[in-house]
């Protein structure tokens, strides 16, 4: 007799986490940065900037990566990310429109 073993199958890709992290983004520039810079650190999958609400939703994977270490790359950008202050360094980089009253009009 020939018996028939279930084997578990491992297709199944790596389980994610999302976070919405708020921040002090002003313009498409800001989103560009954020998403570009955030698609690029180990572990974060997707990132989305929403400026309506200033809110980057953020798809990770928990084993290389967690909120805090992604709100950490969000401030060193030069953003603030929820109660993070935008890193000084990072923040003096950015150009003038991306800093905080940057975008006000001066009369």
């Amino acid at each position: 007799m020939l018996a028939m073993l279930a084997l578990p199958t491992f297709a199944k890709g790596p389980k994610t986490e999302t976070v919405k992290i708020k921040t002090s983004a002003i313009c498409e520039m800001c989103k560009e940065r954020i998403e570009r810079n955030l698609s690029l650190t180990k572990g974060i999958s997707e990132a989305v900037l929403n400026l309506d609400d200033k809110v980057a939703t953020v798809v990770f994977n928990p084993k290389k990566t967690n909120v805090e270490k992604i709100k950490k790359a969000i401030a060193e950008i030069g953003y603030d990310a929820d109660e993070l202050t935008a890193d000084a360094k990072g923040y003096n980089k950015l150009p003038s429109c991306c800093k905080k009253d940057g975008h006000k009009m001066t009369h």
